[in-house]
């Protein structure tokens, strides 16, 4: 039997907020939601203090008042800020899907920033945690399996369980809310990069609580400490939380995007746009070869809660990957309930009949199994068997919704 380190939690959320200032007049300070960097610089752990920290982060890694945290702990008294580790889109936030990103120096801090998205196998090195004597992480989820994110944090918690420190989850709020589960749970012969571990398209869960589930039932075995978000309720979304809003990255730039993300990343896997190149990407959908007022049409028809969808034209960018250049036929993401709206279902459905009305033109790419989890998906839509795997994923959504329960950290 496998034994695990135990999992400290630091129970901010249980403890009053510190006051405000007396001119505080901010959303966050009224709903007196507090991210973990700010919890976790409130009550150091004795683990941490006085100790070299490496930080995995980006922009997204900010307090209420967005101050980074690399400049947080670079001035923190009881911290020694000795490595930056960048993941995908950079230390900025602003390199484009899948680009490589070389080492560099902060201009500001003086500390080394180590490229993550260069190493062979996207974890943190040896040689990037030489001088490191404890990780910590700050990176923004957005609620969705394929988020690469969370993939780097899991080979983060490999590699500092590997070198025997502890590893700190600064913990942020699902930004679309902690209650809704839906899709199939990844197929672990179809483990990569844009998910490595069994948990739904949509999970509901934070950061924070992703990293409890993967130490304890997927057997890391971290040190791991959680710093809590102090005041979030699972009902809460982003824009309920008065925390500051921050593209996470270059392609998706609203909560409107992040709602529908879940479902419409599965568009990268075929020859339809998934609206990269376009002003609102992961909101609409397009093909040069799309009848997009007879799709829209149909899938109206199908009365599919809490959305509905426009006929729209898609100029595209000329450094777009799909239609360079072109002004496409177009369907947009219009979603009149969140609390009622199922992205993946609905993706699918959408994907399932574009298939239907352009059976010459459709194709998929050779990432469609990877996204989706398995090659299920593939196989029920070209054998027009979409609705029963549907539903078969709701039950096991559910299954899992109960099953993440002795790893939720908030109520």
């Amino acid at each position: 039997m496998k034994t695990f380190a135990p999992v400290l939690l630091l129970l901010a959320a249980c403890q009053a907020p510190a006051p405000a200032p007396a001119a505080a007049t901010s959303p966050a300070a009224a709903t007196g939601v507090r991210p973990g960097i700010e919890t976790f610089l409130a009550n150091l752990p004795a683990a941490v203090r006085g100790k070299r920290v490496g930080l995995i982060t980006n922009h997204t890694g900010i307090d209420r008042a967005r101050t980074p945290d690399i400049d947080l702990i670079a001035q923190h008294p009881d911290l020694n800020l000795v490595a930056l580790l960048a993941p995908e889109h950079g230390i900025r936030g602003n390199v484009m899907d899948g680009e490589h990103i070389q080492d560099e120096v902060d201009a500001k801090t003086g500390v080394p920033v180590y490229s993550l998205y260069l190493s062979e196998d996207r974890a943190p090195t040896p040689a990037m945690l030489q001088e490191v004597d404890v990780l910590v992480y700050d990176l923004q989820e957005v609620g969705g399996r394929t988020w690469t994110y969370v993939s780097t944090m899991a080979l983060a918690m490999q590699a500092a369980k590997a070198k025997g420190i502890p590893f700190v989850v600064l913990d942020r709020p699902n930004p679309i809310g902690g209650e809704i589960v839906e899709g199939a749970l990844l197929d672990p012969r179809f483990a990569s990069f844009v998910g490595m571990y069994p948990i739904p398209a949509r999970h509901g869960m934070t950061v924070g609580e992703l990293a409890t589930l993967f130490n304890q039932k997927h057997g890391i075995g971290a040190n791991l400490i959680v710093a809590r978000v102090a005041g979030w309720r699972r009902s809460q979304w982003q824009d309920e939380t008065g925390l500051p809003w921050v593209n996470p990255s270059p392609n998706l730039r609203s909560l409107a995007a992040l709602t529908s993300y879940p479902g419409t990343v599965y568009f990268e896997g075929t020859t339809v746009a998934e609206g990269r190149g376009t002003d609102r990407p992961f909101e609409q959908v397009g093909a040069s070869w799309l009848d997009a007022p007879r799709v829209a049409a149909i899938m109206n028809a199908k009365q599919l809660p809490g959305i509905r969808f426009e006929a729209v034209t898609l100029p595209m960018e000329p450094t777009a990957r799909k239609f360079p250049g072109q002004a496409i036929p177009g369907i947009r993401f219009v979603v009149t309930d969140r609390q009622a709206y199922r992205p993946v279902r609905t993706a699918l459905l959408l994907i399932d009949e574009i298939r239907r009305q352009h059976p010459a033109d459709f194709a998929w790419t050779r990432t469609i199994d990877r996204l989706t989890g398995s090659d299920r998906v593939r196989l029920a839509i070209e054998g027009g068997r979409l609705l029963p795997l549907l539903d078969e994923w709701d039950r096991e959504a559910e299954e899992f919704r109960e099953a993440r329960k002795p790893y939720l950290l908030y109520p």
